[in-house]
């Protein structure tokens, strides 16, 4: 199945029904859902009765559509589903699985009344289904970092990239950029908006500071993760600054935050935000309520620390793995999850001063993008401080998400080429191609628990690393729950 970017469609659906909340749009290659995580839980702490969408989802069709960061009822999203498809079919409108699970999303948060929707855009921005939404709910349009990624749809440069993310800039409404790697991307963005009538604004960065301890003992039961970053922000909009810590790991994550905390500080001083939100939502939003959102945030499987309900491999007497999960799927997020690893290594105690980290893997089919690239920031392994990292790698694939047929794994026999290509006479774990996807992960982390022992026997410690794509992550949320079941047998 190919994707077909057009508004055509969804327009003629979403005309069925009426959309009202006012909303907070965020666009972006990576980081898009971080921020709307973010805007989330201060919104939350702030007494706003929050909608938020995010896609793809993660466990079940059902986490994509929150209300409060609770996914909505499967009896709520079914009605909600089944008025949208009946008018699909009686408006003609052929909409895709993405634009009926769009407009779904709508009509959840306007059954509901959500006092704040965050949406965040599905691929690109200006032919994007959740560009269907009204000018006038628009309260702030957002960009997060732009790299490269879905360059058959979107271009093959940043700046063609950047040029089709801002264009979900509305007229009369603030547009806010985010941290950039690239520069050129902000003049590129910056272009559309002014052309498009909106107001152009930079995030203002948040000061992290010093002193957080990220010590880590791998082997340590129950394992500790590392704690959080503490960060320090100034804005007009408050009368003090907000000093916080954020739970969300690595370097990236602060970016997010700055984004996120000037889509805030907008709400409060911007006129149009102002002129659309009531007084006493706006008045509820102070630095205390900030600072409570920022450090109750969570977003899984983005950089995050899991330890294993219990073994996966029968009959082990170990320890259960200290997994760091991440849905890194391309390069630029895959340099973030390598630099993240980087900056912890030299804090993992290890009486041998040896660290094995082992990668579980799997990657989506999404050419131009090739394996080669989006796995050549974490391999080989990279050490700050000179002491050995060694390496072994298991490649799989995913269950294919549910309302998402376009998707496909790539091969493992591929995957496995691609890691030797980059790792020579590299230890790897591959799963047959042909084989059933339902136990393979299962097999990978028996096969990962034995790396572990066997570093863990030399007195090293040892690292699983989950990362390649949020699908995988799926998969590895759905055994954990599994596991952690008194019924389920290894």
């Amino acid at each position: 199945m190919s994707i077909d970017l057009t508004l055509e469609r969804v327009h003629i659906l979403a005309s069925q029904f009426s959309y009202t909340r006012p909303s907070i749009h965020v666009t972006g290659t990576n980081g898009k859902g971080s921020v709307a995580c973010l805007l989330a839980s201060i919104l939350q702490a702030s007494s706003f009765k929050v909608g938020k969408f995010n896609t793809p989802h993660l466990i079940s069709i059902y986490d994509c559509i929150t209300i409060n960061d609770q996914p909505v009822t499967p009896e709520l999203y079914h009605e909600c589903r089944t008025q949208i498809e009946q008018a699909n079919e009686r408006v003609n409108a052929s909409a895709s699985s993405f634009e009926l699970l769009t407009v779904t999303a709508l009509l959840v948060f306007e059954r509901v009344a959500v006092d704040i929707a965050i949406v965040e855009v599905g691929m690109g921005g200006r032919l994007d289904a959740t560009n269907v939404m009204p000018d006038q709910c628009i309260l702030v349009s957002a960009l997060t970092t732009v790299d490269l990624d879905h360059q058959a749809f979107l271009g093959e440069t940043v700046d063609l990239i950047a040029r089709e993310k801002a264009a979900i800039a509305r007229q009369g409404k603030p547009f806010i950029l985010g941290h950039q790697k690239h520069s050129s991307v902000v003049s590129a963005a910056e272009g559309v908006v002014l052309q498009q009538g909106g107001t152009f604004m930079r995030s203002t960065p948040v000061q992290p500071v010093e002193g957080d301890d990220l010590s880590i003992s791998l082997s340590s039961v129950p394992f500790t993760p590392p704690r959080g970053q503490h960060i320090e922000y100034t804005s007009n909009a408050f009368g003090s600054p907000i000093r916080a810590m954020l739970p969300l790991h690595g370097t990236h994550q602060l970016h997010n935050l700055s984004l996120a905390l000037t889509i805030i500080s907008t709400l409060l001083t911007d006129s149009s935000c102002c002129a659309a939100l009531p007084p006493q939502l706006l008045h509820a939003i102070t630095t205390e309520t900030v600072r409570a959102g920022i450090e109750c945030a969570s977003w899984p499987g983005r950089l995050s620390f899991h330890t294993m309900p219990r073994p996966v491999t029968p009959g082990s007497t170990r320890n259960p793995l200290v997994l760091l999960v991440d849905g890194a799927h391309n390069p630029a997020s895959s340099e973030a999850l390598a630099s993240y690893i980087s900056l912890i290594t030299p804090y993992i105690h290890s009486p041998s001063r040896i660290l094995h980290i082992t990668y579980i893997l799997a990657l989506s089919h999404s050419p131009p993008k090739t394996p080669e690239q989006t796995l050549f920031p974490l391999l080989p392994p990279r050490s700050r401080t000179g002491n050995p990292v060694t390496v072994s790698i298991a490649v799989l694939r995913f269950h294919p998400p549910d309302g998402m047929p376009w998707v496909k794994a790539i091969s493992p026999s591929k995957l496995r080429a691609a890691v030797l290509s980059l790792v020579t006479n590299a230890n790897v774990w591959a799963a047959q191609d042909d084989e059933l996807v339902d136990d393979q992960l299962q097999r990978a982390l028996e096969w990962t628990e034995l790396q572990a022992a066997q570093t863990q026997d030399e007195g090293g410690e040892h690292l699983a690393v989950l990362a390649g794509s949020l699908y995988l992550v799926a998969d590895f949320y759905r055994l954990m729950k599994r596991l952690e079941a008194p019924t389920f047998t290894v």
